[in-house]
Order: structure tokens, then sequence, then C-alpha cells
């Protein structure tokens, strides 16, 4: 970043405390926002865009390589009129980054001229056109295009510092994608009721990326194949460089058919497993010396004085019209050994015991004691650390929302089920695309904590955040000298991170 770009960002930055600054206001006479005298004019040379990061999100594309491996590998098109493989899967990503939520949207961006610049294009695929890619797709081509993106995915990975490969955690869980159409094949009712799909995911904990999207009929078993594509995602972090590599998922995962396969080589995995009635009988009969209280750590630290809590509305209400209530009283942790009857080898199982006690306004009902399981080949940590571990699992639930409401990939546009399949595969690159633009800032130098704490924030950002702060920038596009410039015309907070994401992408891409 040159020192004329660093002084215009500090003077942006500048401009805007002296506004917001401390004052001590009288009373004023009329509103804050007292615009009134306003016209609306079209200019005549100047084009700009609302979305002025999706250049950086164009260069990202094409300096990691992943043009031309798509351009590379998929094949599904014989003649070129106009556009290649790249420009479909790329036009569906870009339009969720920059802001759309459906094929029709592209409709908007496609009449954009100055968009249409700014990606030094003279036209994009319109809806239909994208909806006609999609349903050229069978899964191999799939499976090819999610190949691909993971094959770009080692070069970025690649770039990481030494401690990013101690431990890859491979976290897989099924959701259900709800659709209102009638006549799109392979859907299903699922064991909700609902008319839909049933999507498999297989993500990489650590940085929050989709490794592997499986759609599936909506009343298909959540865990059905997804021994399968663990074993991918598990091959493919090793070929990164992993050092370790640990599978989590919930009851429905337990996978006690590969569980001997994982252990025999080396990899290691925390599941749920269901309270069977042998479970529960073996946790009763463990003597009371095997149990400790499970104390879990606080979910955030106070960083100034703490602060009284405000009334508990919700338990006020339920005491009142005397609601059926159940409360946790305590928690308690133990370990056996166990062998599950599709293992030839018996592996450590935590239990714990939650005491609940039930209440009806004021009063108590009666206690209730619930057991919950957790299978794991990991005998050296604590118990009471293996739960938070497992209890991790559950982020995963917050990535499963943003690629359904932030990135909006599990819309299921399309008529059938793999042509669904392969749209979700490409909205989902929109999500991709936003973890590779954080994990590709540098974060060496002066400032590098400030840089590391700038990239980890980027890297769990929620979409929506990330469109406004780093994609939602009003700039020119200023196109000449075989250049094209994207002037921003605003300042925010993120700015300075973009920029020195485009510097460093504009350099030499070091392994």
């Amino acid at each position: 970043m040159s020192n004329i770009t660093r002084q215009r960002l500090a003077n942006g930055k500048l401009r805007i405390a002296h506004r917001l600054r401390k004052m001590a206001w009288s009373p004023q006479a009329q509103p804050m926002m007292a615009a009134g005298n306003i016209h609306y004019e079209l200019a005549q040379r100047t084009r700009g865009i609302a979305c002025g990061g999706i250049g950086a999100i164009h260069l990202l594309a094409r300096r990691t390589g992943l043009i031309e491996a798509i351009d590379r590998n998929l094949h599904l098109l014989k003649v070129h009129l106009p556009y290649h493989e790249s420009d479909h899967v790329l036009n569906v990503a870009y339009n969720i980054m920059a802001g759309g939520t459906c094929l029709q949207d592209i409709e908007l961006l496609r009449n954009q001229e100055a968009y249409l610049d700014a990606l030094g294009a003279q036209r994009i695929p319109d809806p239909t056109t994208e909806g006609d890619f999609c349903r050229r797709f069978e899964v191999p081509h799939i499976e090819t295009l999610m190949e691909t993106i993971n094959e770009v995915r080692l070069g970025v990975w690649s770039r990481q510092p030494a401690e990013f490969f101690e431990r890859a955690v491979i976290d897989a869980d099924g959701t259900l994608a709800p659709t209102c159409g009638q006549c799109k094949e392979g859907m299903d009712i699922s064991y909700k009721g609902q008319w839909g799909y049933h999507p498999l995911l297989v993500s990489l904990a650590n940085t929050g990326e989709p490794l592997y999207l499986v759609n599936r009929s909506g009343n298909r078993p959540s865990s059905e194949g997804a021994g399968e594509w663990l074993g991918r995602a598990a091959a493919l972090c090793q070929r990164a460089g992993f050092r370790k590599i640990l599978f989590r998922g919930d009851t429905d995962f337990t996978q006690t058919h590969k569980l001997d396969q994982w252990d025999a080589e080396g990899k290691e995995f925390i599941f749920g497993i269901d309270a069977m009635p042998n479970l529960v009988k073996i946790a009763e009969g463990l003597p009371k010396t095997a149990w400790k209280r499970l104390i879990r750590a606080p979910k955030y630290e106070v960083a100034t004085s703490p602060r009284a809590r405000p009334e508990n509305v919700k338990e006020r209400i339920v005491k009142e019209r005397e609601y059926e209530n159940i409360r946790l009283f305590s928690e308690m942790v133990a370990e056996f050994e166990y062998r599950p009857t599709a293992c030839r080898k018996s592996y450590r199982v935590v239990v714990v015991c939650k005491n609940l006690t039930v209440e009806k306004g004021e009063r108590l009902l009666f206690d209730d004691v619930r057991y919950f399981f957790y299978i794991t080949n990991m005998w050296e940590p604590p118990a009471e650390q293996i739960v938070p571990a497992a209890n991790g699992r559950c982020n995963q639930e917050n990535l499963i929302e943003q690629l359904k409401n932030g990135a909006h990939a599990m819309e299921m546009p399309v008529g059938d089920l793999v042509s669904n399949w392969a749209y979700m595969v490409m909205a989902s690159l929109a999500w991709t695309l936003k973890a590779w633009l954080a994990l590709v800032l540098p974060e060496a130098g002066r400032w590098k904590d400030r840089y590391r704490s700038q990239k980890q924030s980027l890297l769990r950002m929620k979409f929506k955040t990330f469109l406004n702060g780093v994609m939602r920038l009003p700039c020119q596009i200023v196109r000449g000298g075989r250049r094209i410039v994207y002037r921003l015309l605003s300042w925010n907070p993120w700015q300075e991170v973009l920029l020195r994401a485009v510097a460093a992408l504009r350099l030499p891409l070091r392994c």
C-alpha cells in the first residue's frame, strides 16, 4: 500500500472521528437529518458501482488460479459462445457478493454498465442462461467442481504460518433446505414434515470453509454418505500438511463402522452417541468417585467493570403463568470404555450427567437426570476437556446459517436435485472467497498483532457484515491506460484491510 493511500485512509478516519466527536450539545431547533433541496442528475461520463469490493474478489479469483483451474477441469460447454465455464460459476458467486439473493438479481447486474466495466466484461450471463448452465451438470461434474475449488484451496492454505497446520478439525452435519416448489425432482418430505432437500455439509472448523456440499432428497438420513465425504476431507487436509486430523459430529454421525479404520489411520474423532439403554445402565452403575463436577469456561471475559444483570423477563412470565420450566441445576462428568457392536476394539466414552429440575410456577415438580455421551479415541485430554471440544461442533450451525441466509446458497432455485446441487456449490463459493480474502492477508510487520486480529475478525465475520463493510463500497470505475481503476468515494474502517489484501494479491503469491 502506497504512502499516499495510507495518508488518505488516515485523513478519512480523522474526518469521521471529528464529526463523531463528543460534544456538549445545546437543544437543536431542527432534526439532524436536514437535507431538503435534493436533486437527481444522470452523470455524463462518470460511472460508479455500489459493490466496490468486487474488484478485490475478482483479483483474488485470478491470482489464486481459480479461474484457470475451473476452465481447465470443468467441461460442460462444447463451444464458448461467448462464455466459459468460469464465467458462469463466478457469475453466480459474484451475484451473491454484490448483494444478490437469487438468480433473478443477476439481471440487475448485467444491466449496469459500470459493473460490466469493473469486471472487464462486455456482458455476463443472464438468469435464464445460468439456470440452463446448472441443468448441464451431472454428479461427476459437481464433484469435479468441488475438487477444483479444493485444489485452489490448497494453494491458499500453503500461505499460512506453521501453527495453522497443527490440527485440522473437520465437522459434518446435515440441514433441511425447504422449498415451496411442487415440481422439483428429488425433493421429499423430511422428518419435520417439510418438502425439500437435505444437504450434507463437511467443513473445516479452523477457518469455517465448506469443503464438500452434497445435496440429498429431503427424506434421507442426516448422516447418509458422511463417512465417504469425511474421508475425502481428511485426504485433502493431509495433502495440505495438517499434522493431525479430528472428526466431529453429533449423535447421527457416530459412524461406528468407520471408527476402527480411522483409529488405525491415526485420525482422531469425537462423536456424540445416542443415550442407549445399555450406555445409561453403565453410567448409572459407575461409582460416585468416578464423577467430577463439570465447570464450563465463561463465554466471554468482561473487559470493563461487571454490570448488574437486567431482569429475566422470560423467567418472570414463565413463573407468573405457571408454565412448565426445566432448569439446569448441575453437571457431572465421568468416563468409561465401551466397544460398539460394529467395532473390534473399545473406545473412550465420556458421559455428562445433567441434573435438571422441572418447575411449574414457584413449585418444584420433580428432579430429572439426563445423560449425554461422547465417543472418542483421544485418551490423553481430561474428560472435562473432551466435552467443550465436542460442543465446539455446534459452531457449524452458524456456518450453515450463513450459507442458508447469508450467502443464500440453499435457495434451490432450479428444477431438480442435481442442478440445485450445482447451484449450491457455486453460490457457496461466495463464502469461500470471503474466507480466502482473509487468509491471504499478511500478518508480519510492525503491526502484526493488529493485523492478526483483523484477519481473524474477517475470517469469522458474518456474511451480511462482510457485504456491508468490505463489499458495499461506493466507487467510481475509471478505464484507461490498460487499467481498471476503482476510485473509492467514501471511507469506512474496513477499507484498510481490503487495500492490504489487494496489495498482497498484486505481489507474487509466495507459498
